[in-house]
């Protein structure tokens, strides 16, 4: 798979994960006498740190040009309020709260697959006005928008076509004008609309607060847009602190 170039390094991981959980399962059964998946060689995926944003206007042209209202609000929803793609295709009216400005996060829907989000809590995130303004459009619609039935169905109140989303989101970014984010040496893809939610965040909130907004597991995860907030501020702050410095007497400076 490596060689084939076909598929990242990520991808391959996962699959050699879920291979060697089915083969240790049968070898506890007895149904194997050995897990061959056991001396495979191990596949690294080395994590930079690197992902991509856009900001807020960025993420209103995107919508902008998309022709479906409903793929415009899962990418304004991922945006701003920073739900993974589960988490969207999941999300009910019940788990919208107009009154408090609240999205709750209780469900993930991974492929045909209904579950607890990543974190396995249920979460809440503030509705922000652009949020509101899509959400409260699509719950204007005729049909779809009882308390069980899904915010982003196309119909039938059957979740949405993930990889379908994936590529109109592409396609909306090229649109837009904005196709050079999907060339460059690590391509945006549609998960960085959470990471714009987690820049975004982090600039007011606690990091605390954004932790459990975003239902990671460890703050460390949370750390990660607190370093890709540019601090285009910091020479000048620093050398604002020295400059008082260096304007006290000998003494009290040292103090300090």
């Amino acid at each position: 798979m490596l060689a084939e170039g076909e598929l990242s390094r990520r991808t391959i991981q996962k699959i050699l994960g879920l291979l060697h959980g089915i083969l240790k399962r049968a070898k506890r059964k007895r149904w194997i006498s050995a897990n061959p998946a056991e001396d495979a060689e191990r596949v690294t995926v080395r994590r930079t740190g690197e992902f991509s944003v856009l900001t807020p206007e960025e993420v209103h042209a995107v919508a902008r040009v998309e022709p479906s209202g409903l793929r415009a609000a899962v990418y304004v929803t991922a945006a701003f309020a920073g739900l993974r793609m589960g988490e969207l295709r999941a999300l009910r009216w019940a788990d919208v709260d107009f009154a408090k400005h609240l999205v709750h996060v209780r469900r993930n829907f991974t492929a045909d697959t209904l579950g607890a989000p990543k974190s396995q809590r249920v979460r809440s995130v503030p509705m922000s006005d652009p949020v509101a303004r899509v959400l409260d459009a699509l719950s204007r619609r005729e049909q779809g928008t009882r308390p069980d039935d899904l915010v982003f169905s196309p119909g039938c109140n059957v979740p949405f076509d993930d990889d379908t989303v994936r590529k109109r989101f592409y396609v909306a970014l090229e649109a837009a004008g904005l196709g050079r984010l999907r060339a460059k040496e690590h391509p945006i893809v549609f998960h960085d609309l959470r990471h714009t939610f987690g820049t975004l965040a982090v600039q007011a909130f606690p990091l605390t607060d954004v932790k459990a907004m975003m239902g990671h597991a460890d703050i460390s995860t949370t750390m990660i847009y607190v370093h890709h907030v540019p601090q285009t501020d910091a020479a000048a702050r620093l050398s604002a602190l020295l400059g008082r410095n260096d304007e006290l007497p000998e003494s009290e400076a040292s103090t300090r």
